[in-house]
């Protein structure tokens, strides 16, 4: 196995490697750092690296840090195994770091995986595995699937993924290191739509292909419980995966339809590819029946997100301005990027219904102006007045794709937020 050393500097290249920021001679690389932004330079000089065929590097000298470190993984890493990153540095980044290159790798295989091969209750199935396997004694969870989802009054993931014939699911998972009668001090919520056809309201060929990325949310909270139970998260947490296929038969929802939930909200469907909030509400709710203090959700839910903030940033979205504050400060301190985007009161009331208490949309292409702000306030609906909540929507966690920052694929931008977050 061939091994590329790849060292930082901050000197300029020789004259005749002209303007290049990375230069070779023999089986080491260097990164010329020229002072602005120097993470997305490390990022992009890692994808111009693994492009010339590299798959295996050793990162050395004394420039190296944590987060230039992780921005140099992200931007090495491919939808296609067979690469590795050597870290160097301390004992305590090099144990950091694997950990995190074990969360994203779970999330990224989760994302890019195909939906014949990742079923809803796959997913849920996969996801308690993995945190089984990392939380022993201390993982409890269930999984609620197919008609049993009515029976509990989980009606949105129901609707969603029953025209498939492969049944949605809820995951409900415990992690609780302290003892059963503890609190549960934060409860996430992800959105497992493992594959969006748009249902009746069908995507165009070219919009559907990147829809096995839609259970990103999923994978992103479950890869972020994962990380921060690794780096010894002591209280406890309970995650809900709301998993369904978004597809048409005789059995699919259908426009005009009405779900009545479980806190009693009536909603119309004016739009079955805004299938997400519609899922994410059931979420919400057995997410505020823990009387947790916090409640997070992620879900890729809006186009109107990314149109907003491009694909380098996450929206956020918070009743409460020390939420967002938290989140903002959070994501600063591991180097990812989040934006908060307005919500106000009376975004819950921006997709009206002349038939029932709110539509799932506005029924015009993408939702409309504010859309993702109109999908948060749809959201809203279903959380616990009582407690903190701050919803994500991955405008960056995937890529169509490969772009100068990122390979194609999934980019797992937002696990080190959300695990950071569970810290306290």
């Amino acid at each position: 196995m061939d091994i590329m050393t790849v060292t930082l500097t901050t000197q300029a290249p020789a004259a005749h490697w002209g303007k290049a920021d990375v230069t070779y001679q023999g089986a080491q690389a260097a990164i010329h750092l020229s002072g602005n932004d120097e993470l997305r330079q490390v990022q992009m000089a890692a994808r111009k690296v693994r492009n010339q065929g590299i798959d295996y590097v050793q990162l050395d000298g004394d420039l190296w840090n944590l987060h230039s470190q992780w921005a140099f993984a992200q931007g090495f890493a491919t939808a296609k195994a067979g690469y590795e990153v050597n870290w160097c540095g301390s004992d305590a980044d090099k144990a950091t770091l694997k950990q995190r290159a074990e969360a994203a790798l779970f999330a990224r295989k989760l994302i890019n995986d195909t939906p014949e091969d990742l079923s809803p209750v796959g997913l849920a199935t996969q996801a308690a595995a993995w945190l089984k396997h990392i939380g022993g004694d201390h993982v409890s969870f269930s999984i609620v699937e197919g008609q049993e989802l009515l029976a509990k009054k989980w009606v949105g993931i129901h609707a969603v993924g029953r025209g498939s014939e492969r049944p949605p699911a809820l995951l409900e998972l415990d992690f609780n290191p302290l003892g059963a009668d503890a609190p549960v001090s934060v409860a996430l919520v992800g959105k497992g739509i493992t594959f969006d056809s748009g249902g009746y309201s069908l995507k165009s060929s070219e919009g559907m292909l990147a829809m096995k990325c839609d259970m990103g949310g999923a994978a992103t909270v479950t890869a972020a419980l994962g990380l921060a139970m690794k780096a010894g998260l002591n209280k406890r947490v309970k995650l809900f995966l709301c998993c369904a296929e978004n597809l048409i038969s005789g059995r699919a929802f259908k426009l005009g339809d009405i779900l009545t939930y479980k806190n009693g909200t009536t909603v119309e469907i004016v739009n079955t590819d805004a299938e997400g909030r519609l899922v994410l509400a059931d979420g919400l709710q057995a997410a505020s029946e823990t009387g947790a203090g916090l409640i997070i959700d992620a879900a890729t839910l809006t186009g109107a997100a990314v149109m907003a903030v491009g694909s380098n940033y996450n929206a956020i979205f918070s009743p409460q301005t020390a939420t967002l504050q938290l989140a903002q400060q959070r994501a600063a301190a591991v180097s990812e990027n989040v934006w908060p985007l307005p919500l106000d009161e009376w975004h819950k009331d921006m997709c009206p219904s002349a038939y029932a208490d709110t539509a799932n949309s506005r029924p015009v292409k993408g939702g409309g102006a504010g859309g993702a702000s109109n999908a948060a306030g749809f959201l809203w609906r279903f959380v616990s007045p009582q407690a903190n909540w701050l919803h994500v929507d991955l405008a960056a966690a995937f890529e169509s794709s490969a772009s100068a920052l990122w390979a194609a694929g999934a980019t797992t931008h937002g696990v080190l937020t959300i695990a950071e977050l569970l810290k306290d």
